[in-house]
């Protein structure tokens, strides 16, 4: 082993492990997505495949747990019923587990996946009080919170991968429209289909009194900003975190309780060092995830070729 790698396999084991739970190797579930008849909802040269398959993804789940936070009854699952704070990596692999299946899996694997995901959320229920003390039950399943959990998601993917990750084919409406069969897999009724859409329905929570910030959203925020990260991965943490708060509306910092760590419109202070951070991050993980590389072992085997465009730019 080089002198190089012995100083940096210490932080790529770190990092591996973090996403999916192993030091070493490549998990089972992801060698899996290799198997299956069909070449599933999206392939290379989509815009699902360009969001997913960069470094700005780990900025972009920073930003969508904020973003999940505003809304009282998904906090309020994530609260009652989830194990965050005893096994918050195991939390994080799981949800990462779900994403990379439905993005490079089968359309059998990615349904299956998500009728998974929904089985399990059939048992979060319980009820709120909303900052007036007013009483509210919530389902994790209920088509409202669904939704709003669907749009806080790609919302956030977006927007990562707008600030730091390559060009989107079809650009953020292409994006928007794709994940939408992400969303009718988890039973969102009629998910937005544009950028603009998606926006207009996101801004519609805030202006009928939905979102809010209470000391349980707090709680969240203080606990993302500062995760049970291993030691080595401490220190470049804030720099992920800043810009993924960057990349937030103004109104929903504000609800949050989170000032721009930018000055003015300028956000290259928190932009160029996220960038910098997920280029090392980069070039330790490898510039593919693992599952594309299985879905395009699926794809040759059934004999699917690439696009033109991208066969000829991965030569």
């Amino acid at each position: 082993m080089s002198a190089l790698a012995t100083l940096t396999e210490p932080i790529r084991s770190r990092l591996q492990f973090t996403f999916n739970g192993q030091r070493t190797g490549t998990p089972q579930w992801v060698e899996d997505l290799a198997d299956g008849d069909d070449p599933g909802f999206f392939g290379p040269g989509s815009a699902v495949w360009a969001v997913h398959g960069g470094m700005s993804t780990i900025p972009a789940g920073v930003r969508a747990l904020l973003v999940q936070a505003l809304h009282p009854g998904a906090l309020a699952g994530v609260h009652d019923h989830s194990r965050y704070l005893e096994d918050p990596l195991g939390r994080l692999a799981g949800t990462i587990r779900w994403i990379f299946t439905v993005s490079y899996g089968s359309k059998e694997a990615a349904t299956h996946a998500s009728n998974f995901v929904t089985r399990i959320h059939e048992k979060v229920t319980g009820s709120y009080l909303d900052r007036n003390g007013v009483s509210h039950d919530y389902a994790a399943n209920d088509p409202d919170l669904l939704a709003w959990v669907h749009m806080a998601f790609a919302d956030s993917f977006l927007a990562a991968a707008l600030a730091w990750g390559a060009p989107i084919p079809g650009g953020a409406d292409a994006y928007v429209r794709e994940w939408a069969t992400a969303g009718e897999l988890m039973g969102v009724e009629n998910p937005p289909r544009s950028y603009v859409e998606m926006q207009e329905q996101l801004m519609a929570f805030d202006r009928d009194g939905v979102l809010e910030r209470t000391a349980r959203t707090d709680d969240v925020v203080k606990f993302i900003r500062r995760p049970p990260l291993f030691p080595v991965l401490k220190a470049g943490y804030p720099v992920l975190f800043d810009g993924a708060v960057g990349t937030l509306s103004p109104r929903f910092r504000e609800i949050l309780g989170l000032r721009a760590p930018h000055l003015g419109s300028l956000d290259l202070p928190t932009r160029a060092p996220a960038g910098v951070m997920l280029g090392g991050i980069g070039a330790l993980l490898g510039a593919e995830p693992a599952a594309a590389k299985a879905a395009r072992v699926r794809r040759a085997r059934l004999g699917i070729e690439d696009p033109p465009f991208v066969a000829a730019r991965r030569r």
